[in-house]
């Protein structure tokens, strides 16, 4: 017979806590990069006068934000999802448990929004002023329909990418780098024409802050729908589905598989 569940749940709460402080510190270093380039008070948005360019620089650290957790041992013990339609799609590949996969996403939520409160402490004015504006995700000048599409297409380009890599035994361990190479890339090239945001969690966080719901719910479905298009083309293509996490190493132990490391021998 299997353990209650809610003993379970308590017992996996170290991870649900990780996935909470890993979507805030990828929202506290959103924040300050974003303001750091951004805002016309601070050196670096007078120094370089290209947005391009800026956006560049933005996208390398927020890539190499995402590889730092996702590398590090938090997010090696969680999964480091911190983004609900990655956990869904996990789910939808039935490779976590309903009940964690509901509190990976209160988590991350909870997390995303003490995150963009914590950068509101830290930079006032400067954080929550235009153009930062609290970092929204809003849509481009193609409108709601292009930035829907946009989002979609890039969520579900993320995710196939990870999960192919996952389930490789060769190139799993790059999982993470490409992850945080395409975060990069997309925040360069593909913020635009949708604010790059991939993610419900991210987008709530900085909504739910500044009180401005307009146009939401595309950036709480379209990431969704394209993760989960993206785990159905997985199970389409018969490819080994991966443990639900980006990284998986024998160090840590796992609650979505059941994995636990080895203890270390202890001579008599």
């Amino acid at each position: 017979m299997s353990s209650p569940r809610p003993a379970i749940l308590a017992d996996h709460l170290p991870e649900y806590s990780i996935e909470a402080l890993c979507l805030g510190l990828f929202m506290v270093s959103a924040g300050v990069f974003t303001t750091a380039f951004e805002y016309p008070g601070w050196w670096l948005r007078g120094a370089i006068s290209s947005n391009g360019i800026r956006r560049a620089l933005e996208g390398i650290a927020m890539g190499l934000t995402a590889i730092a957790l996702i590398y590090s041992p938090w997010g090696r013990r969680s999964g480091a999802h911190m983004n609900p339609a990655v956990t869904l799609a996990f789910l939808r590949l039935r490779k976590m448990h309903a009940l964690d996969a509901m509190a990976y996403i209160l988590a991350q939520f909870i997390g995303g929004l003490l995150g963009v409160l914590a950068v509101r402490q830290l930079l006032g004015t400067a954080f929550t002023a235009p153009p930062v504006s609290w970092i929204i995700t809003m849509p481009g000048s193609g409108g709601a329909a292009l930035t829907f599409l946009a989002e979609a297409a890039i969520s579900a380009g993320l995710m196939f990418t990870v999960l192919g890599l996952a389930a490789s035994r060769r190139w799993s361990g790059y999982t993470g780098i490409v992850a945080g190479a395409l975060v990069a890339l997309y925040i360069t090239f593909e913020a635009p024409l949708s604010g790059m945001s991939m993610n419900p969690a991210r987008s709530f966080a900085s909504a739910a802050s500044a009180m401005q719901w307009q146009s939401l719910w595309i950036y709480c479905l379209a990431p969704i729908l394209g993760m989960q298009l993206a785990a159905q083309l997985h199970l389409a293509l018969a490819q080994r589905s991966p443990c639900a996490k980006l990284m998986h190493t024998p160090r840590e132990r796992c609650i979505h598989c059941g994995y636990e490391p080895a203890m270390p021998r202890v001579l008599p």
